[in-house]
């Protein structure tokens, strides 16, 4: 039996999409939430995770930071799917027969200008890959499906508009996970990713940052958050380029424990060509 990659939404998602994509000599296992894709990961019901992370037009995903810490899993690795927008329909319809169409309210949002045009009221759904599995349910020509040229294969919808969307780079970057680490320098370019939470003291933040910059390390993503409730943001997320053997990011995150209560490395893996 082929491994398994678990993966956030139905068949025909563009998690789904990122599955074949990146990994598809593995069999794409879907699951309704990411802590239920997480925990297929750490059950050994799959080997490695899809997580959705960030769109370049809409920003990060909310829930998967909160999530990253405590999930027992490590990066190993990143990718990354252009996001075309399609309008899918029962076979033989038309746009001009589609009244009504379903997706997302994160894809709805990125065909604002085709919708405008074509004068199609739009309805929330729950994933965009079961907004297509929807319309082929109810066989009703007026309804259509905003979602990725995957699922109208699945469901065997016709793509009646393809590439909609109204920012021509749209793009998700993914993360891949795996229950364990791994820290082999695989390319010239490494990323190394981590949480940290800072000391409460003046000035914390900016002294833990300072480490990084006198040492010539290039941080290219830092999220903060809430946690345990408090309106405070101590917890942060952060992307830096370098291995962890590396003379200068060794000393940057020497230098970061020095001024937080906790640093924990969430994995080590090569740079995406495509992040540049």
């Amino acid at each position: 039996m082929a491994a398994r990659i678990a993966f956030q939404g139905e068949p025909g998602s563009y998690s789904h999409q990122a599955c074949a994509d990146a990994r598809p000599d593995y069999e794409p296992l879907p699951c309704p939430t990411f802590e239920d894709a997480m925990e297929a990961v750490r059950s050994g019901a799959a080997e490695l995770g899809m997580i959705a992370v960030e769109n370049s037009t809409y920003g990060r995903v909310q829930d998967v930071y909160h999530l990253l810490p405590d999930s027992g899993l490590h990066i190993i690795d990143e990718t990354f799917v252009r996001v075309h927008v399609n309008l899918l329909g029962l076979p033989g319809t038309k746009i001009s027969d589609i009244k009504s169409a379903r997706a997302m309210s994160v894809l709805l949002g990125q065909a604002r200008g085709f919708i405008r045009e074509h004068g199609i009221s739009t309805v929330n759904w729950s994933d965009n890959a079961a907004a297509a599995r929807s319309v082929k349910e109810e066989g009703n020509p007026a309804i259509g499906a905003f979602a990725s040229e995957l699922a109208g294969e699945i469901f065997g919808l016709d793509v009646l508009a393809r590439h909609i969307e109204d920012h021509k780079l749209n793009t998700t970057r993914f993360l891949i996970m795996a229950r364990e680490p791994n820290y082999e320098r695989r390319a010239d370019k490494m990323v190394t990713a981590f949480m940290f939470r800072v000391r409460n003291i003046p000035a914390a933040l900016y002294k833990a940052m300072g480490g990084f910059a006198t040492n010539g390390v290039n941080m290219t993503k830092l999220e903060s958050y809430m946690v345990d409730g408090v309106f405070t943001a101590t917890q942060f997320y952060a992307d830096i380029e370098g291995h962890p053997e590396d003379a200068n990011v060794r000393l940057a995150l020497d230098e970061l424990r020095y001024f937080t209560e906790m640093v924990e490395i969430l994995g080590v893996y090569p740079a995406d060509p495509r992040r540049t």
